[in-house]
């Protein structure tokens, strides 16, 4: 009997505790790494909130500005406004032109009164880092035209101009500026990428001129194993700088912890800048395996 005993004390028993503790270790550490990642998605939207309320305050002030400025010039000689020749119209414009640049200054726009008109440079940014700038050459007349640009193909200028320049041109400025932000915005977290990150390309990072498609695969180490992912992120609203739809898959049948990977993966694509997606992945430890790369 004695002997008996001492089996159940020292085989089977012990080991199904000793595995018990294990899972609910990892189990443990499965909840805390939910927890952290929690609390990076809920900073991360906060700061979106704070961004978002510093943008529509920088609007919202603009717009004072402007109807200051508008109320200015309609008020400075209400009685002559009907007789006004265009010489006298035209440099109206002008003046509203060189009001509404000293408005814009801290928003990336600048600019300065030229023989014809106005240029304009639009300056865009990204994370606080300062990246391409651009002008835009307008023409003083009836009807407003532009004259000289360096605005890319891809950015849908001549719709905006279309839309606004003759009648907002404020709101003209203003939209091209978000779509010059956002495409400067794109491009730059897939240069950095390709920059910091190419350990983790498995081949080419594949992209459009408009940098609003792009499409890679990576290889991170789950458990000591090495695992391909396939992306394909889609910017279908181009004034933006997160991927509106996200498509993240494995090669072959994914198991269980491969499937839990390529959701958190997909989630954090959509939540962060790109560069900082693959920060994140260096910082927990998921190298690459260069076995792909070969």
């Amino acid at each position: 009997m004695e002997p008996a005993r001492a089996a159940c004390r020292g085989g089977e028993p012990r080991t199904g505790v000793l595995a018990h503790l294990e899972r609910l270790e990892a189990e443990a550490i499965r909840s805390r790494k939910q927890l952290e990642q929690q609390a990076e998605e809920s900073a991360l939207e906060s700061k979106i909130n704070k961004l978002r309320s510093l943008r529509d305050q920088l609007r919202a002030d603009v717009k004072r500005r402007q109807a200051t400025i508008e109320a200015s010039t309609a008020n400075s000689e209400p009685n002559r406004m009907a007789g006004i020749d265009e010489p006298e119209d035209l440099q109206r414009k002008q003046e509203n032109m060189k009001g509404i640049l000293q408005a814009y200054h801290f928003t990336g726009l600048s600019g300065k009164l030229t023989s014809r008109g106005v240029c304009v440079c639009i300056s865009t940014a990204f994370e606080g880092n300062l990246l391409d700038s651009y002008f835009v050459d307008l023409v003083i007349q009836k009807p407003l035209r532009i004259h000289h640009h360096s605005v890319p193909v891809f950015i849908p200028l001549e719709e905006l101009s279309a839309k606004y320049l003759q009648t907002d041109i404020q709101h003209f400025l203003f939209s091209l500026s978000e779509y010059l932000n956002a495409y400067s915005g794109r491009r730059y977290q897939a240069d950095q990428l390709q920059s910091e990150f190419a350990d983790f390309l498995a081949g080419p990072l594949q992209r459009n001129p408009l940098c609003n498609l792009l499409a890679f695969t990576y290889k991170v180490e789950l458990k000591s194993q090495s695992f391909p992912f396939c992306a394909r992120l889609m910017y279908k609203d181009i004034t933006v700088t997160l991927p509106t739809d996200v498509a993240v898959t494995c090669q072959g049948e994914p198991s269980t912890s491969q499937e839990e990977q390529r959701v958190a993966h997909e989630n954090l694509f959509r939540s962060k800048p790109l560069h900082q997606v693959f920060a994140l992945f260096a910082k927990k430890g998921e190298k690459l395996d260069m076995s792909l790369i070969s």
